[in-house]
């Protein structure tokens, strides 16, 4: 028998091209000015970490789907989880979702981190595309 795992998602609209966002995602300078510190790249079967002020984060990139998906591995202590980013364009821009999935039943902190720290930080990708330039690379 498996353990039960619970998950996580938050949904937000932003008023950007999926390309836009993708660069805020994927961009080690970007994703340091909403999220932490990083030597991201997004090739599969990178490994990077996160640094925080709380610790690190180690990641393995698993997807990538320019502009459309982008998913990695989130382990930090014992949490051993997955985090899976997904864009789709609106007639007015992007839904960008965040789903973090593999929070085991004992790890409340963990998860609640997680419900807190998410919607955060999507707030702060926002004001990091209302301030990049419109150009898009590819």
């Amino acid at each position: 028998m498996t353990e039960e795992r619970r998950s996580l998602a938050v949904e937000r609209e932003f008023p950007h091209p999926p390309e836009r966002i993708w660069r805020a995602l994927t961009q080690p300078h970007l994703i340091a000015e909403w999220l932490a510190e990083c030597d991201f790249a997004p090739v599969a079967g990178h490994r990077c970490q996160l640094r925080f002020d709380w610790g690190a984060v180690d990641c393995e990139v698993r997807v990538v789907q320019p502009h459309r998906c982008l998913s990695y591995s989130w382990n930090s202590g014992d949490l051993e989880s997955v985090v899976t980013w997904t864009l789709a364009a609106t007639r007015t821009g992007t839904l960008l979702r965040v789903e973090q999935i593999g929070f085991k039943p004992d790890q409340p902190r963990y998860f609640h981190g997680a419900r807190m720290g998410w919607p955060r930080f999507l707030d702060q990708i926002g004001q990091v595309l209302a301030r990049m330039d419109g150009d898009v690379e590819p």
